[in-house]
Protein backbone atom coordinates (compact mmCIF):
# COMPACT_ATOMS: atom_id res chain seq x y z
CA UNK A 1 0.00 0.00 0.00
CA UNK A 2 3.14 2.65 0.66
CA UNK A 3 3.93 2.70 -3.24
CA UNK A 4 -0.08 3.23 -3.76
CA UNK A 5 -0.55 6.40 -1.18
CA UNK A 6 3.12 7.79 -2.88
CA UNK A 7 1.41 7.46 -6.70
CA UNK A 8 -1.70 9.07 -5.00
CA UNK A 9 0.59 12.31 -3.52
CA UNK A 10 2.81 12.23 -7.22
CA UNK A 11 -0.63 12.37 -8.97
CA UNK A 12 -2.14 14.54 -6.86
CA UNK A 13 0.08 17.42 -6.12
CA UNK A 14 -2.37 20.21 -6.65
CA UNK A 15 0.68 22.88 -7.40
CA UNK A 16 4.01 23.36 -5.71
CA UNK A 17 2.89 26.95 -3.84
CA UNK A 18 0.02 25.38 -2.07
CA UNK A 19 1.94 22.91 -0.72
CA UNK A 20 4.70 24.88 0.52
CA UNK A 21 2.50 27.17 2.04
CA UNK A 22 0.74 24.35 3.89
CA UNK A 23 3.74 22.91 5.52
CA UNK A 24 5.29 26.13 6.85
CA UNK A 25 1.82 26.59 8.42
CA UNK A 26 2.21 23.70 9.97
CA UNK A 27 6.04 24.04 10.93
CA UNK A 28 5.29 28.20 12.06
CA UNK A 29 1.64 27.65 13.87
CA UNK A 30 1.82 24.25 15.04
CA UNK A 31 5.65 24.06 15.57
CA UNK A 32 5.22 23.22 20.19
CA UNK A 33 2.99 20.46 19.23
CA UNK A 34 4.75 18.78 16.63
CA UNK A 35 7.11 17.55 20.10
CA UNK A 36 3.62 15.69 21.01
CA UNK A 37 3.20 14.40 17.63
CA UNK A 38 6.33 11.95 18.19
CA UNK A 39 4.24 10.10 20.91
CA UNK A 40 1.71 7.97 19.01
CA UNK A 41 5.00 7.22 16.39
CA UNK A 42 6.08 4.94 19.08
CA UNK A 43 2.77 3.05 19.81
CA UNK A 44 2.34 2.49 15.43
CA UNK A 45 5.79 0.79 15.61
CA UNK A 46 4.66 -1.74 18.82
CA UNK A 47 6.01 -5.35 17.06
CA UNK A 48 3.48 -6.55 20.04
CA UNK A 49 0.29 -4.81 19.08
CA UNK A 50 -2.28 -6.82 17.40
CA UNK A 51 -2.29 -3.97 14.85
CA UNK A 52 1.25 -4.85 13.90
CA UNK A 53 0.81 -8.22 13.67
CA UNK A 54 -2.43 -8.14 11.60
CA UNK A 55 -0.82 -6.24 9.30
CA UNK A 56 2.44 -8.35 8.67
CA UNK A 57 0.57 -11.50 8.93
CA UNK A 58 -1.10 -10.00 5.70
CA UNK A 59 1.64 -8.85 3.85
CA UNK A 60 3.12 -12.38 4.60
CA UNK A 61 0.25 -14.36 3.74
CA UNK A 62 0.15 -12.30 0.50
CA UNK A 63 3.25 -12.82 -0.87
CA UNK A 64 3.18 -17.00 0.29
CA UNK A 65 -0.41 -16.92 -1.72
CA UNK A 66 1.17 -15.16 -4.63
CA UNK A 67 4.16 -17.43 -5.32
CA UNK A 68 1.46 -20.44 -4.52
CA UNK A 69 -0.49 -18.80 -7.05
CA UNK A 70 2.01 -18.81 -9.84
CA UNK A 71 2.80 -22.76 -9.82
CA UNK A 72 -0.83 -23.71 -9.50
CA UNK A 73 -1.94 -21.27 -12.55
CA UNK A 74 0.89 -23.00 -14.59
CA UNK A 75 -0.35 -26.55 -13.90
CA UNK A 76 -4.00 -25.30 -14.73
CA UNK A 77 -2.91 -24.10 -17.93
CA UNK A 78 -1.13 -27.41 -18.42
CA UNK A 79 -4.06 -29.23 -17.96
CA UNK A 80 -6.67 -27.45 -19.34
CA UNK A 81 -4.21 -26.76 -22.90
CA UNK A 82 -3.83 -30.51 -22.97
CA UNK A 83 -6.41 -32.92 -21.17
CA UNK A 84 -4.85 -35.91 -20.36
CA UNK A 85 -4.68 -38.51 -17.12
CA UNK A 86 -1.23 -37.21 -16.24
CA UNK A 87 -1.85 -33.30 -16.93
CA UNK A 88 -5.04 -33.87 -14.57
CA UNK A 89 -3.34 -35.65 -11.47
CA UNK A 90 -0.59 -32.49 -11.62
CA UNK A 91 -2.80 -29.55 -11.72
CA UNK A 92 -4.77 -31.73 -9.19
CA UNK A 93 -2.07 -32.02 -6.98
CA UNK A 94 -0.96 -28.38 -7.33
CA UNK A 95 -4.76 -27.07 -6.58
CA UNK A 96 -4.96 -29.00 -3.06
CA UNK A 97 -1.76 -27.80 -2.21
CA UNK A 98 -2.46 -23.90 -2.86
CA UNK A 99 -6.46 -24.53 -0.99
CA UNK A 100 -4.57 -26.41 1.59
CA UNK A 101 -2.34 -23.28 2.06
CA UNK A 102 -5.17 -20.72 1.95
CA UNK A 103 -7.25 -23.06 4.70
CA UNK A 104 -4.12 -22.64 6.86
CA UNK A 105 -4.02 -18.94 6.35
CA UNK A 106 -7.59 -18.76 6.03
CA UNK A 107 -7.76 -20.05 9.61
CA UNK A 108 -5.38 -17.88 10.68
CA UNK A 109 -6.94 -14.91 9.25
CA UNK A 110 -10.49 -15.64 11.53
CA UNK A 111 -8.08 -15.76 14.72
CA UNK A 112 -8.04 -11.82 14.43
CA UNK A 113 -9.97 -9.65 16.19
CA UNK A 114 -11.21 -7.01 13.46
CA UNK A 115 -12.44 -5.02 16.23
CA UNK A 116 -9.06 -3.48 17.41
CA UNK A 117 -7.61 -3.19 14.35
CA UNK A 118 -8.02 0.58 12.40
CA UNK A 119 -6.11 0.23 9.03
CA UNK A 120 -9.09 -0.71 6.98
CA UNK A 121 -6.94 -2.16 3.99
CA UNK A 122 -5.78 -4.53 6.69
CA UNK A 123 -9.71 -5.00 8.21
CA UNK A 124 -10.53 -5.63 4.17
CA UNK A 125 -7.80 -7.85 3.68
CA UNK A 126 -8.58 -10.34 6.30
CA UNK A 127 -11.81 -10.34 5.73
CA UNK A 128 -11.19 -11.88 2.56
CA UNK A 129 -8.95 -14.48 4.15
CA UNK A 130 -11.81 -15.52 6.26
CA UNK A 131 -13.86 -17.17 3.50
CA UNK A 132 -12.50 -19.83 2.23
CA UNK A 133 -14.47 -21.59 0.58
CA UNK A 134 -14.42 -25.08 -0.31
CA UNK A 135 -11.18 -25.17 1.11
CA UNK A 136 -13.05 -25.55 4.81
CA UNK A 137 -13.26 -29.11 3.76
CA UNK A 138 -11.19 -31.94 6.06
CA UNK A 139 -8.45 -32.78 3.47
CA UNK A 140 -9.80 -35.84 2.09
CA UNK A 141 -12.71 -34.28 0.81
CA UNK A 142 -11.14 -31.63 -0.29
CA UNK A 143 -8.73 -34.21 -2.50
CA UNK A 144 -11.94 -35.84 -3.80
CA UNK A 145 -13.92 -32.63 -4.28
CA UNK A 146 -10.91 -31.22 -6.65
CA UNK A 147 -11.23 -34.28 -8.19
CA UNK A 148 -15.18 -34.43 -8.73
CA UNK A 149 -15.00 -30.74 -10.26
CA UNK A 150 -12.46 -31.92 -12.34
CA UNK A 151 -13.69 -34.81 -13.81
CA UNK A 152 -17.04 -32.98 -14.85
CA UNK A 153 -15.18 -29.91 -16.50
CA UNK A 154 -13.08 -33.02 -18.49
CA UNK A 155 -16.45 -34.97 -19.49
CA UNK A 156 -17.66 -31.44 -21.15
CA UNK A 157 -14.50 -30.75 -22.45
CA UNK A 158 -13.89 -34.07 -24.24
CA UNK A 159 -17.72 -34.50 -25.18
CA UNK A 160 -18.36 -35.92 -28.82
CA UNK A 161 -21.44 -36.02 -30.95
CA UNK A 162 -21.91 -38.26 -34.37
CA UNK A 163 -22.79 -36.35 -37.38
CA UNK A 164 -26.60 -36.23 -38.49
CA UNK A 165 -26.41 -37.36 -41.93
CA UNK A 166 -23.83 -40.60 -41.56
CA UNK A 167 -23.40 -40.97 -37.91
CA UNK A 168 -20.02 -42.01 -38.23
CA UNK A 169 -18.05 -38.28 -37.85
CA UNK A 170 -17.15 -37.81 -34.15
CA UNK A 171 -18.22 -33.86 -33.90
CA UNK A 172 -16.96 -31.51 -30.57
CA UNK A 173 -18.51 -28.32 -29.39
CA UNK A 174 -15.68 -26.18 -30.99
CA UNK A 175 -15.91 -25.65 -33.77
CA UNK A 176 -18.37 -28.31 -35.77
CA UNK A 177 -21.54 -28.41 -33.34
CA UNK A 178 -20.83 -24.15 -32.76
CA UNK A 179 -21.05 -23.79 -36.46
CA UNK A 180 -23.69 -26.12 -37.27
CA UNK A 181 -25.77 -24.53 -34.74
CA UNK A 182 -24.69 -20.88 -36.57
CA UNK A 183 -25.29 -21.79 -40.14
CA UNK A 184 -27.91 -24.40 -40.12
CA UNK A 185 -31.78 -23.68 -41.25
CA UNK A 186 -32.67 -27.39 -41.01
CA UNK A 187 -34.94 -27.60 -37.91
CA UNK A 188 -34.78 -31.33 -37.68
CA UNK A 189 -30.71 -31.22 -37.82
CA UNK A 190 -30.57 -28.66 -35.36
CA UNK A 191 -32.78 -30.31 -32.96
CA UNK A 192 -30.71 -33.86 -33.28
CA UNK A 193 -27.78 -31.80 -32.39
CA UNK A 194 -29.43 -29.76 -29.97
CA UNK A 195 -30.50 -33.24 -27.93
CA UNK A 196 -27.09 -35.04 -28.97
CA UNK A 197 -24.76 -32.33 -27.38
CA UNK A 198 -26.91 -32.59 -23.99
CA UNK A 199 -26.47 -36.76 -23.84
CA UNK A 200 -22.95 -36.15 -24.11
CA UNK A 201 -21.92 -33.39 -22.10
CA UNK A 202 -24.65 -32.53 -19.23
CA UNK A 203 -26.37 -35.89 -18.68
CA UNK A 204 -22.68 -37.59 -18.49
CA UNK A 205 -22.10 -35.61 -15.21
CA UNK A 206 -25.60 -35.51 -13.56
CA UNK A 207 -24.66 -38.28 -11.02
CA UNK A 208 -21.39 -36.15 -10.26
CA UNK A 209 -23.56 -32.98 -9.43
CA UNK A 210 -25.31 -34.24 -6.99
CA UNK A 211 -22.68 -34.99 -5.19
CA UNK A 212 -20.58 -31.59 -5.79
CA UNK A 213 -24.15 -30.21 -4.67
CA UNK A 214 -23.62 -31.92 -0.90
CA UNK A 215 -19.73 -31.44 -0.68
CA UNK A 216 -20.48 -27.25 -1.38
CA UNK A 217 -23.48 -26.73 0.81
CA UNK A 218 -21.05 -28.97 3.80
CA UNK A 219 -18.33 -26.31 2.41
CA UNK A 220 -20.72 -23.11 2.95
CA UNK A 221 -21.54 -24.10 6.52
CA UNK A 222 -17.81 -24.80 7.67
CA UNK A 223 -17.63 -21.07 6.41
CA UNK A 224 -20.55 -20.24 8.35
CA UNK A 225 -23.08 -19.82 5.47
CA UNK A 226 -26.84 -21.22 5.25
CA UNK A 227 -25.87 -22.78 2.21
CA UNK A 228 -23.66 -22.70 -0.70
CA UNK A 229 -26.05 -20.40 -2.62
CA UNK A 230 -25.07 -17.71 -0.03
CA UNK A 231 -21.37 -18.42 -0.20
CA UNK A 232 -21.27 -18.25 -3.59
CA UNK A 233 -22.54 -14.74 -4.10
CA UNK A 234 -20.15 -13.71 -1.16
CA UNK A 235 -17.47 -12.02 -2.78
CA UNK A 236 -20.35 -9.43 -4.12
CA UNK A 237 -20.63 -8.13 -0.32
CA UNK A 238 -24.39 -7.70 -0.49
CA UNK A 239 -26.79 -8.90 2.22
CA UNK A 240 -29.69 -8.79 -0.70
CA UNK A 241 -27.70 -9.28 -3.68
CA UNK A 242 -29.86 -12.20 -5.21
CA UNK A 243 -33.30 -9.93 -4.26
CA UNK A 244 -31.34 -7.30 -6.00
CA UNK A 245 -30.74 -9.32 -9.26
CA UNK A 246 -34.26 -10.20 -9.49
CA UNK A 247 -35.21 -6.72 -8.95
CA UNK A 248 -32.52 -5.99 -12.04
CA UNK A 249 -33.80 -8.58 -13.98
CA UNK A 250 -38.00 -7.76 -13.74
CA UNK A 251 -36.53 -3.90 -14.65
CA UNK A 252 -35.42 -5.12 -17.96
CA UNK A 253 -37.98 -7.88 -18.89
CA UNK A 254 -40.22 -5.35 -20.67
CA UNK A 255 -37.93 -4.81 -23.20
CA UNK A 256 -36.27 -8.07 -23.71
CA UNK A 257 -40.33 -9.34 -24.55
CA UNK A 258 -40.77 -6.69 -27.11
CA UNK A 259 -37.24 -8.59 -28.76
CA UNK A 260 -38.73 -11.86 -27.90
CA UNK A 261 -42.31 -11.16 -29.79
CA UNK A 262 -40.53 -10.09 -32.56
CA UNK A 263 -38.02 -12.64 -33.40
CA UNK A 264 -40.73 -15.35 -32.51
CA UNK A 265 -43.11 -13.41 -35.32
CA UNK A 266 -40.11 -13.56 -37.57
CA UNK A 267 -39.13 -17.75 -37.02
CA UNK A 268 -43.07 -18.19 -37.51
CA UNK A 269 -42.41 -16.79 -40.92
CA UNK A 270 -39.22 -18.47 -41.73
CA UNK A 271 -40.19 -22.22 -40.49
CA UNK A 272 -43.70 -22.41 -40.40
CA UNK A 273 -47.07 -22.91 -37.50
CA UNK A 274 -45.54 -26.45 -37.14
CA UNK A 275 -42.25 -25.57 -35.97
CA UNK A 276 -42.99 -22.14 -34.45
CA UNK A 277 -45.87 -21.10 -32.94
CA UNK A 278 -47.05 -17.60 -32.63
CA UNK A 279 -47.36 -17.26 -29.79
CA UNK A 280 -45.71 -18.17 -26.22
CA UNK A 281 -42.18 -19.68 -25.55
CA UNK A 282 -39.69 -20.13 -28.56
CA UNK A 283 -38.14 -23.81 -29.54
CA UNK A 284 -34.70 -23.69 -28.17
CA UNK A 285 -32.65 -24.97 -30.98
CA UNK A 286 -33.62 -22.30 -34.07
CA UNK A 287 -31.84 -19.53 -32.22
CA UNK A 288 -28.50 -20.03 -33.93
CA UNK A 289 -26.55 -20.69 -30.43
CA UNK A 290 -26.20 -24.22 -28.23
CA UNK A 291 -28.15 -22.50 -25.42
CA UNK A 292 -29.77 -19.61 -27.32
CA UNK A 293 -28.13 -17.03 -24.97
CA UNK A 294 -27.37 -15.38 -28.24
CA UNK A 295 -29.53 -14.43 -31.44
CA UNK A 296 -27.40 -12.53 -33.89
CA UNK A 297 -26.28 -15.63 -36.20
CA UNK A 298 -29.88 -15.49 -37.28
CA UNK A 299 -29.36 -11.93 -37.74
CA UNK A 300 -30.64 -12.90 -41.68
CA UNK A 301 -33.65 -14.05 -40.69
CA UNK A 302 -34.24 -10.98 -37.96
CA UNK A 303 -33.05 -8.27 -39.81
CA UNK A 304 -35.72 -5.52 -39.30
CA UNK A 305 -35.01 -3.98 -43.02
CA UNK A 306 -33.43 -6.19 -45.26
CA UNK A 307 -32.84 -3.71 -48.27
CA UNK A 308 -30.39 -1.76 -45.79
CA UNK A 309 -27.03 -2.59 -44.49
CA UNK A 310 -26.30 -4.29 -40.62
CA UNK A 311 -22.93 -4.46 -39.68
CA UNK A 312 -21.97 -8.46 -40.97
CA UNK A 313 -18.32 -8.42 -41.55
CA UNK A 314 -17.85 -12.09 -41.52
CA UNK A 315 -17.73 -12.46 -45.20
CA UNK A 316 -15.24 -9.67 -45.41
CA UNK A 317 -12.77 -11.10 -42.74
CA UNK A 318 -12.15 -14.56 -45.20
CA UNK A 319 -12.28 -12.81 -48.34
CA UNK A 320 -9.72 -10.52 -47.17
CA UNK A 321 -7.56 -13.63 -45.54
CA UNK A 322 -7.98 -12.86 -41.64
CA UNK A 323 -6.61 -15.53 -39.25
CA UNK A 324 -7.20 -15.70 -36.06
CA UNK A 325 -3.23 -14.25 -35.04
CA UNK A 326 -4.66 -11.42 -37.46
CA UNK A 327 -7.81 -10.67 -34.52
CA UNK A 328 -5.69 -10.75 -31.90
CA UNK A 329 -3.12 -8.21 -33.43
CA UNK A 330 -5.93 -6.17 -35.02
CA UNK A 331 -7.09 -5.99 -31.33
CA UNK A 332 -3.93 -5.26 -29.67
CA UNK A 333 -3.53 -2.08 -31.93
CA UNK A 334 -6.61 -0.91 -31.07
CA UNK A 335 -5.80 -0.90 -26.91
CA UNK A 336 -2.63 0.66 -27.94
CA UNK A 337 -4.01 3.40 -30.09
CA UNK A 338 -5.72 4.39 -26.74
CA UNK A 339 -2.60 4.44 -24.79
CA UNK A 340 -2.68 1.26 -23.49
CA UNK A 341 0.08 -0.97 -23.05
CA UNK A 342 1.21 -3.43 -26.09
CA UNK A 343 0.93 -7.15 -25.44
CA UNK A 344 4.39 -8.44 -23.82
CA UNK A 345 6.11 -10.75 -25.98
CA UNK A 346 5.20 -13.84 -23.44
CA UNK A 347 1.65 -13.17 -24.37
CA UNK A 348 2.03 -14.14 -28.07
CA UNK A 349 4.55 -16.84 -27.43
CA UNK A 350 2.65 -18.38 -24.71
CA UNK A 351 -0.65 -18.14 -25.55
CA UNK A 352 -3.43 -20.61 -27.83
CA UNK A 353 -5.17 -18.46 -30.19
CA UNK A 354 -6.48 -21.09 -32.55
CA UNK A 355 -7.70 -24.93 -31.79
CA UNK A 356 -4.06 -26.75 -32.27
CA UNK A 357 -4.05 -29.16 -35.36
CA UNK A 358 -2.37 -32.02 -33.19
CA UNK A 359 -5.70 -33.83 -32.25
CA UNK A 360 -5.13 -33.27 -28.19
CA UNK A 361 -7.92 -32.51 -26.33
CA UNK A 362 -8.53 -29.16 -24.38
CA UNK A 363 -10.61 -26.86 -22.57
CA UNK A 364 -11.65 -24.75 -26.08
CA UNK A 365 -13.69 -22.11 -24.08
CA UNK A 366 -12.39 -18.66 -24.20
CA UNK A 367 -10.21 -17.58 -20.98
CA UNK A 368 -8.11 -14.88 -20.13
CA UNK A 369 -4.61 -16.17 -17.60
CA UNK A 370 -3.04 -14.13 -15.04
CA UNK A 371 -0.31 -16.18 -13.59
CA UNK A 372 0.79 -14.11 -11.13
CA UNK A 373 4.20 -13.34 -11.88
CA UNK A 374 3.93 -9.88 -12.98
CA UNK A 375 5.16 -11.05 -16.49
CA UNK A 376 3.21 -14.34 -17.78
CA UNK A 377 -0.46 -13.18 -19.07
CA UNK A 378 -2.27 -15.39 -21.69
CA UNK A 379 -5.34 -16.39 -23.88
CA UNK A 380 -6.47 -19.53 -24.86
CA UNK A 381 -9.29 -19.48 -27.18
CA UNK A 382 -10.41 -22.01 -30.02
CA UNK A 383 -10.87 -18.97 -31.99
CA UNK A 384 -12.81 -18.81 -35.67
CA UNK A 385 -12.63 -15.89 -38.11
CA UNK A 386 -15.90 -14.56 -38.06
CA UNK A 387 -17.02 -11.47 -36.35
CA UNK A 388 -18.48 -12.81 -33.17
CA UNK A 389 -15.33 -14.20 -32.09
CA UNK A 390 -13.40 -10.91 -33.20
CA UNK A 391 -15.53 -9.54 -30.33
CA UNK A 392 -14.76 -12.30 -27.96
CA UNK A 393 -10.92 -11.51 -28.55
CA UNK A 394 -11.20 -8.04 -27.99
CA UNK A 395 -13.20 -9.33 -24.57
CA UNK A 396 -10.43 -11.21 -23.40
CA UNK A 397 -7.73 -9.16 -24.23
CA UNK A 398 -9.78 -6.60 -22.42
CA UNK A 399 -9.24 -8.62 -18.96
CA UNK A 400 -5.63 -9.14 -20.06
CA UNK A 401 -5.12 -5.29 -20.64
CA UNK A 402 -6.85 -5.25 -16.52
CA UNK A 403 -4.10 -7.75 -15.59
CA UNK A 404 -1.65 -5.76 -16.82
CA UNK A 405 -3.26 -2.48 -15.15
CA UNK A 406 -2.90 -3.86 -11.39
CA UNK A 407 -0.07 -5.92 -12.08
CA UNK A 408 1.59 -4.50 -9.37
CA UNK A 409 -0.85 -4.68 -6.92
CA UNK A 410 -0.91 -6.78 -3.79
CA UNK A 411 -2.24 -10.34 -4.37
CA UNK A 412 -5.65 -9.50 -2.65
CA UNK A 413 -5.64 -6.40 -5.10
CA UNK A 414 -4.96 -8.33 -8.42
CA UNK A 415 -8.61 -8.89 -9.08
CA UNK A 416 -11.58 -6.75 -9.95
CA UNK A 417 -14.09 -5.15 -7.86
CA UNK A 418 -15.95 -8.26 -7.67
CA UNK A 419 -16.27 -11.01 -10.29
CA UNK A 420 -18.68 -9.23 -12.47
CA UNK A 421 -16.77 -6.33 -12.85
CA UNK A 422 -13.60 -7.81 -14.13
CA UNK A 423 -16.22 -9.29 -17.67
CA UNK A 424 -17.83 -5.61 -17.26
CA UNK A 425 -14.09 -3.22 -17.77
CA UNK A 426 -12.96 -6.74 -19.90
CA UNK A 427 -16.61 -5.74 -22.18
CA UNK A 428 -16.22 -2.25 -23.16
CA UNK A 429 -13.51 -2.63 -25.65
CA UNK A 430 -15.77 -5.00 -27.22
CA UNK A 431 -18.42 -2.92 -27.42
CA UNK A 432 -16.56 -0.13 -29.19
CA UNK A 433 -15.10 -2.87 -31.43
CA UNK A 434 -18.97 -3.84 -32.51
CA UNK A 435 -19.37 -0.43 -33.88
CA UNK A 436 -20.03 0.30 -37.70
CA UNK A 437 -17.05 3.07 -37.58
CA UNK A 438 -14.61 0.62 -36.29
CA UNK A 439 -15.42 -1.77 -38.91
CA UNK A 440 -15.21 1.55 -41.78
CA UNK A 441 -11.37 2.14 -40.19
CA UNK A 442 -10.20 -1.85 -40.01
CA UNK A 443 -12.02 -1.91 -44.13
CA UNK A 444 -14.28 -4.57 -43.29
CA UNK A 445 -17.22 -2.73 -44.07
CA UNK A 446 -17.70 0.37 -46.59
CA UNK A 447 -17.68 3.85 -46.39
CA UNK A 448 -20.53 4.26 -48.36
CA UNK A 449 -22.46 2.68 -45.25
CA UNK A 450 -24.50 5.75 -43.99
CA UNK A 451 -24.61 5.37 -40.20
CA UNK A 452 -26.53 7.96 -39.97
CA UNK A 453 -29.52 6.98 -42.17
CA UNK A 454 -32.39 6.04 -39.63
CA UNK A 455 -32.64 2.60 -41.03
CA UNK A 456 -29.64 1.37 -41.16
CA UNK A 457 -28.82 2.67 -37.65
CA UNK A 458 -31.75 0.74 -36.60
CA UNK A 459 -30.74 -2.36 -38.29
CA UNK A 460 -27.16 -2.10 -36.35
CA UNK A 461 -28.69 -1.37 -33.25
CA UNK A 462 -30.68 -4.40 -33.65
CA UNK A 463 -27.91 -6.71 -33.99
CA UNK A 464 -26.66 -5.45 -30.58
CA UNK A 465 -30.02 -5.90 -29.23
CA UNK A 466 -29.63 -9.85 -30.02
CA UNK A 467 -26.53 -9.92 -28.54
CA UNK A 468 -26.88 -7.82 -25.72
CA UNK A 469 -30.62 -7.69 -25.01
CA UNK A 470 -31.04 -11.15 -25.59
CA UNK A 471 -28.60 -12.60 -22.92
CA UNK A 472 -29.92 -10.85 -20.35
CA UNK A 473 -32.77 -13.55 -19.14
CA UNK A 474 -29.89 -16.33 -19.58
CA UNK A 475 -27.29 -14.33 -18.02
CA UNK A 476 -29.85 -14.46 -14.54
CA UNK A 477 -30.97 -17.58 -14.76
CA UNK A 478 -27.90 -19.46 -14.77
CA UNK A 479 -27.15 -18.68 -11.06
CA UNK A 480 -30.58 -18.51 -10.07
CA UNK A 481 -30.99 -22.51 -10.86
CA UNK A 482 -27.96 -22.82 -9.01
CA UNK A 483 -28.85 -20.68 -6.19
CA UNK A 484 -32.08 -22.46 -6.03
CA UNK A 485 -30.77 -26.33 -5.91
CA UNK A 486 -27.86 -25.14 -3.34
CA UNK A 487 -30.76 -23.76 -1.09
CA UNK A 488 -33.17 -26.61 -1.65
CA UNK A 489 -35.84 -24.76 -3.76
CA UNK A 490 -35.82 -27.63 -5.90
CA UNK A 491 -34.57 -31.22 -4.63
CA UNK A 492 -31.58 -32.67 -6.61
CA UNK A 493 -34.14 -35.40 -8.37
CA UNK A 494 -36.11 -32.59 -10.10
CA UNK A 495 -33.39 -29.95 -11.23
CA UNK A 496 -33.81 -30.80 -14.71
CA UNK A 497 -37.50 -29.97 -14.49
CA UNK A 498 -36.68 -26.44 -12.52
CA UNK A 499 -33.94 -25.62 -15.12
CA UNK A 500 -37.10 -25.86 -17.81
CA UNK A 501 -39.45 -24.42 -15.76
CA UNK A 502 -36.75 -20.95 -15.44
CA UNK A 503 -36.05 -21.13 -18.99
CA UNK A 504 -39.52 -21.18 -20.01
CA UNK A 505 -40.64 -18.42 -17.11
CA UNK A 506 -37.63 -16.23 -18.02
CA UNK A 507 -36.01 -16.69 -21.05
CA UNK A 508 -39.53 -17.87 -22.61
CA UNK A 509 -37.79 -20.54 -23.95
CA UNK A 510 -39.38 -24.32 -24.90
CA UNK A 511 -37.16 -27.63 -25.71
CA UNK A 512 -37.37 -28.91 -28.96
CA UNK A 513 -38.36 -32.40 -27.35
CA UNK A 514 -39.90 -33.78 -23.95
CA UNK A 515 -37.28 -33.18 -21.07
CA UNK A 516 -37.19 -35.67 -17.70
CA UNK A 517 -35.27 -35.85 -14.71
CA UNK A 518 -33.35 -38.50 -16.30
CA UNK A 519 -31.32 -35.59 -18.03
CA UNK A 520 -29.03 -32.57 -16.60
CA UNK A 521 -29.46 -30.12 -19.32
CA UNK A 522 -27.83 -27.26 -17.23
CA UNK A 523 -24.94 -29.32 -17.25
CA UNK A 524 -24.26 -28.99 -21.19
CA UNK A 525 -23.60 -25.25 -20.64
CA UNK A 526 -19.55 -24.87 -19.89
CA UNK A 527 -19.89 -22.86 -16.88
CA UNK A 528 -21.94 -25.05 -14.85
CA UNK A 529 -19.81 -28.03 -15.40
CA UNK A 530 -16.74 -26.13 -14.99
CA UNK A 531 -17.60 -24.84 -11.76
CA UNK A 532 -17.65 -20.86 -12.76
CA UNK A 533 -19.98 -18.49 -11.86
CA UNK A 534 -22.57 -17.00 -14.59
CA UNK A 535 -24.18 -13.91 -12.77
CA UNK A 536 -20.90 -12.27 -13.72
CA UNK A 537 -21.85 -11.61 -17.13
CA UNK A 538 -25.67 -10.09 -15.92
CA UNK A 539 -24.03 -7.44 -14.25
CA UNK A 540 -21.33 -7.10 -16.33
CA UNK A 541 -24.26 -6.02 -18.92
CA UNK A 542 -25.14 -3.61 -16.90
CA UNK A 543 -22.23 -1.92 -16.47
CA UNK A 544 -20.48 -1.75 -19.65
CA UNK A 545 -23.20 0.57 -20.45
CA UNK A 546 -22.60 2.72 -17.43
CA UNK A 547 -18.74 2.68 -18.66
CA UNK A 548 -18.88 2.75 -22.40
CA UNK A 549 -21.20 6.08 -21.79
CA UNK A 550 -19.15 7.67 -19.19
CA UNK A 551 -16.07 7.07 -21.42
CA UNK A 552 -17.69 8.41 -24.86
CA UNK A 553 -18.86 11.52 -22.40
CA UNK A 554 -15.32 12.29 -21.63
CA UNK A 555 -14.07 11.63 -24.83
CA UNK A 556 -16.53 14.43 -26.24
CA UNK A 557 -17.01 11.56 -28.95
CA UNK A 558 -21.29 11.57 -27.58
CA UNK A 559 -22.92 14.51 -27.05
CA UNK A 560 -26.61 14.07 -25.68
CA UNK A 561 -29.47 15.22 -28.24
CA UNK A 562 -26.70 15.51 -30.75
CA UNK A 563 -27.58 13.51 -34.11
CA UNK A 564 -24.16 13.62 -35.64
CA UNK A 565 -22.45 12.32 -32.22
CA UNK A 566 -24.49 9.20 -30.73
CA UNK A 567 -23.03 6.45 -28.81
CA UNK A 568 -23.50 3.99 -31.30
Amino acid sequence: MGKQWYQRRVHGEYNSVSCKMQWWWLAAGLGPLLVFAQEPVQTALDYNSVEYKAKKFVDDAEETLRIQAISSTFASWGYESNITDATQKVSEASQTQFELLNKKLGKEAQMFDITQIKDRETIRKLKLMKNIGTAALPENKLKNFISLTANMGKKYSTAKVLDFETKKKRFSLEPELTEILAKSRNAEELKYYWEQWRESSGKQIKSMYHEYVDVYNEAAKLNGFKDASIMKVDPYESDTFQEEMEETWLGLKPLYEQLHAYVRSKLHGFYGEGIVKNSGPLPAHLLGNMWAQSWSNIADILKPYPNKPSINVTGEMIKQGWTPTKMFQKADDFFQSMGLDKMPDKFWSGSILEKPADGRELTCHASAWDFYNGEDFRIKQCTRVNQEDFVTVNHEMGHVQYFLQYKNQSYFYRNGANPGFHEGVADILSLAVGTAAYFQRLGLLSTDVDISDEQTNINILFDMALQRIAFLPFGYLVDKFRWDVFSGKTSLENMNCHWWKLRNEIQGMMPPARRSHEQFDAGAKYHVAGDVGYVRYFTAFIYEFQFYRALCLESGKYVPGDPKKPTS
